[in-house]
Formats: structure tokens, C-alpha cells, sequence
């Protein structure tokens, strides 16, 4: 009975903080609160024996009424330094793609460096150039240790954190 009474979810919202150019003003909008896996089961192991939930996508946009520099992480639990704690054992992992800031693609830096748009925990991604509008796909990759599926009655995990619009980013040293 394990795997089939397992509901999985993760709980994703948006938060705002001021930002460079007026971004009080800024709207931060998640097109999905919540993300449901439904019931799981345990045939869907990948290579290292954990069970792969498949990826899901979400749409994020910020609107600004002035062109702003935007920056951006995602608040949650981390499980380790490539992603966020799904239930106790497992992991999500958040990737911006099709990123577009005023209609031309994104470019993204952490800490000064390229980025490959991997929301990871403690980091913020920052648009390279300044907008109104910057939207993209949020896709959520999730897996879950095959230890995770032995359950005895109906159990549900569930990873959670929010989307932030930050002020410039801090540099690690402070």
C-alpha cells in the first residue's frame, strides 16, 4: 500500500521587498499557489534509486510601473545546495527558462557571474538590464528518496517557499 496513499504538493507564493527602482510598486504574481503531484508510485525510480516526480511549470511575472533592475530568489528550506526540502527526504529544484524582460530574452547573473537561472537556496538571480515587465517559466523538478514510499497510511509531503523581489543583492562576505 505504500506508494499509492502518498499525496505530494508544494506550496509556492510570491513576496515582494523593496527593490532599486521604486519596486514597492512592483507586482510579483505566481500563476499557481499550488502545485499537486497527486498519489504516487514507486515504479518511477531513476538511476541513483530515487523516485522522479516529473517536472511541472508555473509562470511568474513581475510588473513595475518604472524600469526597474530586477532581482529574484525563492524562500524555502533548503535540502542541500542545489534545492529546496520536499517532505523530509526529498528535494525540488526551481529553473527560470523562456525568460523575457520587456519582450528580450534574460540574461541572468549571481553574485556578478553568469547564471544559468537555477533559483538555489541563500542565492539571487538578477536580470542583467533594467524593465517593466519580466516574465518566465518557474519548471519545479522533484524527487524523493525510494525510503521516502514506505508508508503505513494516507501521508502527504510537501516542500513550501515564496518567490521574493529583493533589494540588490548582498554580497556573501556581509
Amino acid at each position: 500500500m505504500a506508494a499509492k496513499a502518498m499525496c505530494l504538493g508544494l506550496l509556492l507564493w510570491g513576496g515582494m521587498m523593496a527593490q532599486w527602482a521604486r519596486a514597492d510598486e512592483c507586482r510579483l504574481i505566481v500563476s499557481q499557489g499550488r502545485v499537486d503531484y497527486g498519489a504516487i508510485r514507486n515504479e518511477r525510480r531513476d538511476e541513483r534509486g530515487a523516485v522522479a516526480m516529473g517536472t511541472r511549470t508555473v509562470h511568474l511575472n513581475i510588473l513595475c510601473p518604472q524600469p526597474s533592475t530586477m532581482a529574484l530568489r525563492f524562500n524555502g528550506t533548503a535540502s542541500d545546495s542545489e534545492g529546496f526540502r520536499f517532505g523530509r527526504e526529498g528535494r525540488f529544484r526551481l529553473s527560470l527558462r523562456h525568460a523575457r524582460l520587456d519582450g528580450q530574452p534574460v540574461e541572468w547573473a549571481d553574485m556578478g557571474e553568469p547564471a544559468a537561472g537555477q533559483l538555489l537556496p541563500g542565492r539571487t538571480l538578477v536580470a542583467q538590464g533594467a524593465g517593466r515587465q519580466l516574465a518566465a517559466q518557474v519548471e519545479i523538478d522533484a524527487d524523493l528518496p525510494v525510503d521516502a514510499l514506505r508508508v503505513r497510511s494516507h501521508t502527504v509531503l510537501e516542500g513550501q517557499g515564496h518567490f521574493e523581489l529583493v533589494s540588490p543583492p548582498v554580497p556573501r562576505s556581509q
